[in-house]
This record gives structure tokens, sequence and C-alpha cells, in this order.
């Protein structure tokens, strides 16, 4: 794979060409941050040509037999980053529009993620190219075992421990341990995270980070002195992140005014009611807000959500959602990002220069994989913890993330991105420097 040069530092767009893919544009963010900490640090140039790759890639075949006796193909990927601070870490995505360019930035981004959060980790990501809404349970069984089969050799509870994504589940997950115990031959649960509780999951995995996403997001209100009580929040996405986020600043007092899923926009000035469209979602036909009505709801467009006046805006849906076309329509006044890289290199440096503060992904969203830190802590140990424990946990992981990135932020003069992004690579680079290259 040809890595194209990163975005340039003064904000300009690449020019588009054959290889312009929303993967692409992501790939080339990830790694534009990357360049723009390394430079800023001053760091050795040597470290920065291992940092800028990622220690392996693989794609594989998984062939399965369909329901009604076909063989369909589909391709899968499993990406590395880095094991210079421990195993890799990183989810599994089942998505039409997964590459190897998108599941490449997202190792990386993990890698950045579990270094500010200061977790033995490296960071890794997998994914299958496939819509999972058109298999069958016994297909999607077939393909995640066929899956783990493929990706054997490369991971382990102490090598890569996979974890659920984008349209993967705790069922996922449990499926995945259970190839992976069959073919070792003995149990192995701790082989990834987000399993169910009755095979060694931990309580508090599934709300992790929608949770995260709401104790950064009244982190960065307090730091902001901005109110928490009554502050209007806008959430792109209603799915594992952006539920429950809503579900949290909603207990804690904040008005959730505007949410959204693959149906459209919901918005409401005076507030949603996010349980009873939480439950709405349960009974639906499509498992999705279509057709949801509620007194004084108003649909809106994912694209003109985003544009509403508001004190919080989370992007909590997909990638590359603010960019250059609609960043200085953002009417927001804190940003924090519940999805990984919802927002542009470009529309970084617009809302910058728009005093509009940005909690990036690396931080706000790391809830979930810190939580799934302490799940495989509990794996090793065969003890598991409460969930006052798992909870009392993240909130001092978190706390202690955004503390460290905010003084170095503001030390330093940069945004709170450029800080955290100087922490974590900071980090990576002084571990690699201290072990030297083998052999």
């Amino acid at each position: 794979m040809t890595i194209a040069p990163p975005v340039t530092r003064d904000g300009s767009e690449f020019k588009a060409t054959i290889q312009d893919t929303p993967g692409m544009r992501m790939l080339y963010s990830a790694q534009n941050h990357l360049d723009d900490a390394v430079e800023r640090l001053n760091l050795d140039p040597n470290l920065h040509k291992i940092l800028r790759t990622c220690e392996r890639s693989l794609a594989v075949s998984v062939p399965i037999m369909t329901d009604d006796g076909n063989i369909e193909v589909y391709t899968g990927y499993r990406v590395q980053h880095t094991s210079v601070r421990g195993p890799c870490k990183g989810g599994i995505r089942y998505h039409a529009d997964v590459t190897i360019e998108e599941v490449t930035a997202l190792a990386q981004l993990m890698t950045w993620k579990c270094a500010v959060l200061d977790l033995p980790y490296g960071g890794a990501k997998g994914g299958i190219c496939v819509s999972p809404q058109t298999l069958s349970e016994n297909e999607l069984r077939r393909l995640t075992r066929r899956y783990t089969y493929a990706i054997l050799p490369i991971i382990g509870p102490k090598k890569d421990i996979p974890a659920p994504d984008i349209n993967t589940d705790e069922r996922t997950m449990a499926w995945i341990s259970d190839t992976y115990s069959m073919l070792k031959g003995e149990a192995i649960q701790e082989i990834v995270t987000g399993k169910p509780i009755n095979l060694g999951g931990s309580l508090g995995r599934a709300d992790a980070t929608g949770l995260g996403v709401a104790i950064i997001a009244e982190s960065s209100m307090k730091r902001l002195d901005m109110p928490i009580e009554n502050a209007t929040v806008v959430i792109q996405g209603f799915g594992k992140v952006g539920y429950w986020a809503a579900h949290y600043l909603a207990k804690d007092g904040c008005k959730i005014i505007a949410v959204s899923d693959v149906s459209g926009g919901y918005h409401n000035p005076d507030g949603l009611d996010i349980e009873a469209m939480f439950t709405y979602t349960k009974t639906s036909a499509t498992r999705t807000l279509e057709d949801y009505q509620a007194p004084g709801v108003e649909r809106v467009s994912n694209e003109e959500l985003l544009e509403l006046e508001c004190d919080v805006l989370i992007p909590a849906a997909l990638e590359d959602q603010i960019t250059s076309l609609n960043a200085d329509r953002i009417q927001a006044k804190l940003i924090v990002e519940g999805a990984n890289g919802p927002t542009s290199a470009t529309a970084d440096k617009i809302l910058e220069a728009r005093n509009i503060v940005l909690v990036p992904d690396i931080l706000a969203n790391a809830g979930g994989v810190t939580v799934s830190y302490f799940e495989w802590v509990q794996g090793l140990q065969a003890f598991p913890w409460n969930i006052d424990d798992v909870r009392k946990n993240l909130r001092r992981f978190l706390d202690n993330a955004f503390q460290q990135v905010s003084d170095f932020s503001e030390r330093n003069q940069v945004s709170l991105r450029n800080g955290a992004f100087m922490v974590a690579v900071s980090r990576v680079a002084e571990a690699m420097a201290q072990r030297g290259i083998f052999p």
C-alpha cells in the first residue's frame, strides 16, 4: 500500500486523486496528526520513520457457505501498529466500506489512544468488508469463526486482543473466544474483551465508551466554566456511544436537544426524552429512530444537526463528518469527539481559528478501551471486579488523562488535539528509544 503525503500543515486540502477515498483521507489525517506532533516535539527522525509505519498488516480471504448452499468470499484485515508498550489492542468492525487504509488509520489512532490513557497496549484494528445486515445469524457466526481462524497466527492474549466495534458486539466476541479456545485446545477467554459477563466479560463494558464521553464532556465544561445544568447538547449517532453519552449527560442535568441515527436527525429545542427514544429503537421494525414522533420534535438531516446552535456537540457516528465544507457553520462552543476521526485536519484549523474547543477522539472516546483493559486484567487474574470498582477506576483513568493533556496543552499553548497527540507520541517514542531496535 502506498502512503500519500500527509495533509499540509497550513490547513490546505490535498488534491483529489484516484486514491481520494474516505479510508485514505482518514489515513492522511491520522498521519498528519503524527507528523505534526513529531515536529512540535522535535523527535528523532529515525523514530518518526518507525512510528509512521505498522508492524504488521494482514489481509485474509474469508469464504463462507451461505444458508442457501452457495459460497461467498469476503475480505478481512487485521493491522497491528506497534507493540512497543505492550500487546496490541483494537476492535473489529463489519462494514461494507472497510478498507485496508481505514483499518491502518484506526490501528494507529488506537496506539495514541492507549498511550494518552497510559495503558500498557499498542494499537491494532480489524475488519471485514461486508454488509452484516444481509447475513443471517448462522452466516455471521460462520464468517466470524472463519475470520478468527484466518487471523489466528497474529492474535493472542499477550499478542493482540480484539474487541467489538461497528456492527460487532458481545455475541461476536463470544464466537471469537470459542473459536480461538477450540483451536488452541484450552480455555483462553482473555483473547478478546467485550465478551458476555458469564464468559469472562466485565461489568460496565457495554456503556463504557459513552460514559467516558460524558465524563470527558463534563470535565471540559467545568474547565471552561460552562454550567452543566441545562447545557444544550447535540449528539450525532444514537448507538452504543451516542445513546449512553446522552443517557449520562441527561442524568447529570444537561438538555439533549438533538440526536440522530441512520434514519436522520430529531430536534427539540426544549429537550428530548432520551429514554423514550431508546425504548422506541428497541421495538421499531428497523431498530432505528425511523418514524419517531413526539410533541415538539422536528426532523432534521444529519448535516443540519451538526450545525445546530448548542453548548456541546458530540459527533458519535462515523468518521469524516466535520470537514472544510461545514466547519465554518458549526455553532457549538465545545466539541467532544465520540466517534473515531469525525473531524478532518482542515476542519481542525477552521474550528481552532474560531475558538471552538475540541476534545479529540483519542481522549474523548477512550472509555471503551480503558474498561477493555480492566476486563483483560480481570481475565488474566481470574478475579472479577464489581461495578463500583470498574466505574471508580474508569473515572480515575479518564480524569488523570484529561488533566495531563489539558495542563500540557496550556503549558505549550497548543490545542487539546495537538496536546493529546504530543503526550501520546512522546510516550511511545520514549518506550521505543528505551527498548532499542532489534536485533
